[in-house]
């Protein structure tokens, strides 16, 4: 059984993805240095290849990107779609609240 990772924020990607290109376009070159990446740090996840073992029990969804929060093993929320950097962080910013409230941390 693989270790249980920290929280992070994995995306679901796949290529060809024109919202996923987008996304890096608008939000990848940035995410790294904000207070959310260190909440949350980004790990990318091929769709079409092998899932992860330690992601063995998360949904990777049909439809790219999917954004999944997962926290030990366990998914906190989950953004479908990526609907422009403004409502991604927005929505991120939702499901970090529910993150420090279902693990102590505030």
């Amino acid at each position: 059984m693989a270790p249980l990772r920290a929280a992070e924020l994995v995306m679901f990607e796949r290529a060809g993805c024109v919202w996923c290109a987008r996304f890096d376009a608008e939000v990848a070159p940035i995410y790294s240095k904000t207070e959310e990446s260190r909440t949350v740090p980004l790990r990318r996840v091929d769709r079409d290849g092998p899932l992860p073992a330690d992601l063995a029990r998360i949904d990777p969804d049909a439809f790219t990107p999917t954004f999944v929060v997962v926290d030990e093993g366990r998914e906190i929320g989950r953004i479908r779609g990526y609907p422009g950097d403004a409502f991604f962080f927005g929505l991120l910013g939702r499901i970090l609240t529910s993150l420090g409230s279902a693990s102590g941390r505030s």
